[in-house]
């Protein structure tokens, strides 16, 4: 862990800044309660529709609430909803996509048809039309989110499972005896370790994505919880023109966000995942003009490409 920090130092600084601002969002969402300076609900009918000043530093909405604690605890919403969803979407995808990529046969033939199927509907559609048949809510925004992008995420899985099973180790243990149970977890699971986490951190944004949308059309985390999502429908629409800092400050909050979280997704995926390193070695350490010489012609005069 500590390699993998100094090496995101060293060569990602963008990704460093990313994840610097990603756990800035997460210890927002945790002391929401002590860094607000009001309550999220706390209405102050004479400042209603006040631009920033010193006692509202992000300023009012039309109802006179604190802007600045409202962003501050949509943070925890988008903490909620982006982490318990993709733990739930990667737990989905990881079981049967390993299920489906083992088990292989006629049950991984109808279940991919079962993915087709899922993944033939538009996202977002889906999940509106299921929450209007279950109820806006923030559990059900979280359980829609996961179980969908849980299904639709089992195809990358299922081929990272199909190229390992096929190795010796496998046919060895298989040969030993060892049980489906003990193949999976001893062998299987440790080797998609690391591709399951860069899954991991490039489905929290758009799980947070997915919710400012639903919350957006009103599908979403109903009110007086206040969602970035939601914050930017309604009285912000209504009102923007009178006060543009009511759409102004959940909106840029949930831009930096999800740059923020992807751009630390992106440099985990350039650090983990071993098919990116190619020329710039093992560990992420650039060749030398004289070494990578050798490599080009020791590889020409075995035929190798360069």
């Amino acid at each position: 862990m500590v390699e993998l920090a100094v090496r995101m130092l060293k060569e990602k600084p963008l990704g460093t800044v990313g994840a610097v601002i990603t756990l800035l969002l997460l210890l927002t969402g945790i002391f929401a309660n002590f860094l607000a300076p009001y309550g999220m609900n706390d209405v102050h009918s004479l400042s209603a529709l006040q631009g920033p000043s010193i006692r509202f530093l992000l300023g009012t909405d039309n109802l006179g609430r604190d802007l600045l604690s409202r962003v501050i605890f949509g943070a925890r919403i988008s903490v909620i909803v982006g982490l318990v969803a993709t733990l739930i979407s990667i737990a989905i995808s990881t079981f049967l996509g390993v299920l489906s990529a083992y088990i292989g046969g006629t049950f991984d033939l109808i279940f991919q048809r079962f993915v087709d199927a899922e993944l033939s509907i538009p996202n977002l559609l889906l999940l509106m039309i299921i929450i209007s048949m279950i109820g806006p809510g923030l559990w059900q925004v979280i359980l829609c989110l996961g179980i969908s992008n849980g299904i639709g995420n089992t195809r990358m899985i299922r081929s990272l499972v199909i190229s390992i099973k096929e190795n010796m180790y496998i046919n060895s243990a298989v040969a030993l005896g060892a049980s489906t149970r003990k193949i999976i977890i001893q062998h299987i699971l440790p080797n998609i370790m690391a591709p399951i986490i860069i899954l991991f951190s490039l489905t929290v944004p758009s799980m947070i994505l997915n919710e400012a949308g639903l919350s957006f059309l009103g599908f979403g985390i109903p009110p007086p919880q206040p969602s970035w999502g939601g914050m930017l429908s309604g009285s912000a629409q209504k009102y923007m023109l009178i006060d543009p800092w009511m759409a102004l400050w959940p909106g840029l909050a949930l831009a930096v966000t999800i740059y923020s979280v992807n751009m630390f997704g992106d440099a985990l995926r350039d650090l983990l995942d071993p098919r990116l390193r190619g020329g710039i070695g093992r560990y992420g350490k650039k060749v030398k003009p004289t070494e990578a010489k050798k490599i080009i012609s020791i590889n020409q005069e075995k035929g190798l490409p360069d």
